[in-house]
């Protein structure tokens, strides 16, 4: 749950700029043992430049807040506003109804623009949402639209004081060009389709994305529809699974990183979501407390998935940093393409009528809302632990924090 984007994936890209920052002390130092120094164009760092501490890190962590805090709204109570005001997910009846779908999918197009660098979710929304839903009532469909109305301001205002302090507190790295002004020779996007590596990390993304994306799109159903909870649900559960997520990740800062913990991490958290998913397709309305317990180890599964997929990531770059765009763009693009699709096969099996559904519900009936946050999820994790094994990881050495988070 995201994404795209969670916060779990805050601390990975803070290690991984961690690591970026270390390999490009690694190339400035082979640069300096060079003959051709001058021809060479690089990060200005020396060896005794210190790793980053604690206010380089959070300075990183809170510059993705903005991004953070849009998505997880996004993700989380986009479908189920849309149904509240009276979308139907599968068919338009109405002119009317055409022209507001087509503006608010626009909207979703300009927003998916915006994120696209982003793709970690973040628990500040649901504390905002929790607040929204126990003070204004939903009763009519004006009431809805103000309550995600204060949901989108709050997290707006929210995040743009993040991203201030963010620009405040980040120092740009100083640019050392040579006599010459020549530049690395830059990696062509068709290396990366001749490496077995490459695909199979983009799969591993794909299906971790799918993961926390698709099942963070129905969990507001799924309490509220098939558990039957009170409205405050909606937030709290997906509070406590980033609370749960936020806890893993910082713990996992102080691991020591190698091909082994990214299997078997990556493994552990695959195999708690398929435990997981398969409680979500049998728990009963009259026993939905223990969604609360679900959601605890969805978080942890979720954390532990996200972060080692980010640090293949990260391996598959490697040192060479002239063709990470290309890596992060293209599998951006794919984790973005396949949850679209995914949603959009679900949506289709929707019915458009709520009361419908609810009278189908008997024993053996498994609802579209079960199968998208419990089998597809399920699914998507076996098949990733399957390849994450199949992988040829090597990871190189990196400086480490100053200090560590948790000291």
């Amino acid at each position: 749950m995201v994404n795209d984007d969670n916060n779990a994936n805050a601390n990975a890209n803070a290690n991984a700029n961690a690591n970026a920052n270390a390999n490009a002390n690694a190339n400035a130092n082979d640069n300096d043992n060079d003959e051709n120094e001058n021809e060479d164009y690089s990060i200005s760092s020396s060896s005794s430049d210190p790793p980053l501490g604690r206010l380089p890190t959070f300075y990183y962590g809170v510059g993705h807040m903005l991004n953070d805090i849009t998505a997880a709204c996004w993700f989380t109570y986009l479908l189920i506003f849309l149904k509240d005001i009276g979308l139907s997910p599968r068919i338009l009846h109405t002119c009317a109804k055409s022209v507001e779908t087509i503006s608010y999918s626009v909207f979703a197009a300009i927003f998916n623009v915006g994120w696209a660098a982003s793709q970690v979710a973040n628990l500040g929304v649901y504390a905002i949402a929790l607040i929204v839903f126990d003070v204004s009532s939903g009763e009519t469909h004006t009431d809805i639209e103000n309550q995600y109305r204060w949901i989108a301001y709050l997290s707006i205002a929210i995040g743009c004081c993040f991203v201030g302090v963010f620009h405040l507190g980040t120092k740009e790295p100083r640019l050392k060009v040579g006599v010459h002004g020549n530049i690395h020779a830059r990696i062509s996007w068709s290396h990366w389709f001749k490496k077995l590596l490459y695909y199979q990390v983009s799969l591993v993304y794909m299906f971790t994305r799918l993961v926390t994306n698709v099942s963070q799109a129905y969990l507001a159903f799924y309490v509220i529809d098939e558990l039957r909870m009170t409205q405050s649900a909606k937030a709290l559960v997906p509070a406590i699974i980033f609370i749960c997520s936020f806890v893993v990740s910082i713990i996992m800062q102080e691991t020591s990183w190698n091909a082994w913990r990214m299997k078997a991490y990556y493994s552990a958290g695959g195999l708690i979501w398929i435990l997981c998913g398969a409680g979500i397709l049998v728990l009963p309305a009259s026993m939905s407390a223990f969604v609360y317990l679900i959601s605890v180890f969805i978080g942890i599964a979720n954390a532990l998935m996200t972060v080692t997929a980010i640090s293949m990531q990260s391996v598959l770059i490697g040192e060479d940093l002239n063709g990470c765009a290309f890596v992060c763009g293209s599998l951006s693009f794919l984790d973005k393409i396949s949850c679209g699709l995914a949603l959009y096969f679900l949506q289709s099996y929707q019915s458009s009528s709520p009361s419908a559904s609810k009278t189908n519900l008997s024993f053996g009936y498994i609802s579209v809302t079960r199968y998208g946050l419990g089998l597809l999820p399920a699914f998507c994790s076996l098949v990733s632990v399957v390849i994450t094994y199949t992988m040829d990881l090597h990871t190189t050495s990196t400086k480490s924090l100053m200090e560590p988070l948790l000291a």
